[in-house]
Order: structure tokens, then sequence, then C-alpha cells
């Protein structure tokens, strides 16, 4: 017997009709086919959440498999964002701890040198600390040219990132304002 295209297609649609008719009066059969035979969803948790970075509430959902984030996308239903989202919203996927392309050890680059070495974090926490009080002592400015007592540092500036939500941008210019640094910025603004 020989089936022309046309033949073919009214054959598949009528047998793809039958099986969701099936399927629909009886909704057991259907639910241990379409979970059973043909896995055509991945079952995975979504929980709605909120956007950390600016303080707008922009509306998100987190699709996780296993404990692992595995999307993140603007929540349609969100009453502010409706779906969207901005550079730093739509890119919470890439700062999330599991994303499997972040770095994950301190990689140095001796000044002058072309090869990346691997430290440890205590090492890299040290040399920050000692390299930030070293500048500090060294350019300490106490007193302006007019004898006005201003304790500030203007050998080290501050550039905030996106990647830091309200809370670490608060301790950030906490920590800056201490340390007498009058250059502080964030790189949105720039």
């Amino acid at each position: 017997m020989e089936l022309s295209r046309r033949d073919f297609l009214k054959t598949s649609g009528a047998a793809v009709g039958g099986f969701f008719i099936f399927g629909a009066l009886n909704p057991e059969v259907a639910q241990a086919v379409s979970h059973k035979i043909l896995p055509l969803k991945k079952e995975i948790g979504e929980k709605t959440t909120i956007c950390p970075y600016d303080g707008s509430g922009c509306g998100f959902i987190v699709a996780t498999d296993n404990g692992k984030v595995v999307n993140i996308e603007g929540d349609p239903d969100h009453p502010i964002n409706r779906g969207g989202g901005c550079a730093k919203g739509a890119s919470m996927r890439q700062l999330s701890a599991d994303n499997p392309w972040r770095l994950s050890k301190v990689l140095y680059r001796r000044p002058g040198g072309t090869d990346w070495e691997e430290k440890d974090w205590d090492w890299a926490l040290n040399e920050i600390a000692r390299r930030i009080k070293d500048t500090r002592d060294n350019n300490f400015i106490e007193k302006d040219g007019k004898g006005n007592l201003v304790n500030r540092i203007e050998a080290i500036a501050n550039l905030g990132g996106s990647a830091l939500d309200n809370e670490e941008c608060y301790l950030l210019s906490k920590l800056a304002r201490a340390l007498g640094l009058v250059y502080l910025e964030h790189h949105a603004r720039i």
C-alpha cells in the first residue's frame, strides 16, 4: 500500500488526536504514559523571587533541579517588571554559586608577568589587606593645604560593580569611608 503525503498527515493527525482523546477520557493512563513512556517534560522546581540588585523589586522565576539553579528568568506575572529584567537581573544565573563557568580559585599574575598562578584564599586576602594598608599609610592626608582636618586617602579608589547587591554595596561603602577614601564610584553611573 502506498501512502501519499496527504494521507500520511491525515493518519498521523488522527493517531495524535486519538491519543489525546483517549488521555482526556482516562487521566490515569495519560499521566502514566506521559511520565513513563514519553517523558516530554522534565519536572523541575520553580519558585518566584525578587531581584536583589537595584531595589526596584523586579520579580524573577528561579528553576532548580536537585538543588542546583538551572535557569532564572523574568516573572511575566510580576506587576513591576512583567517578565523583563535589566542587565543585572537578566544575568543573575551567571552570578549564582553553582554556575559551572564561575571562577572558584584565586588566579594571580605577577607585575610584568604573562602567566596566571593559582593561589590560596588566605594568601590573597592577606596580600590585599597588606597592599591597602601600605598604600593608606604612605599616602594618608591628615590636613589639607589650608590646615583643615580632612583625614582622607586619595591614592585608593573604590569602584563598585553590578554583581553586588544592595547590602554588599552598603558594607563596601562603609568600609571605604572608614578607610578615608573619597573616590567612591559605581560602574552603573559611569
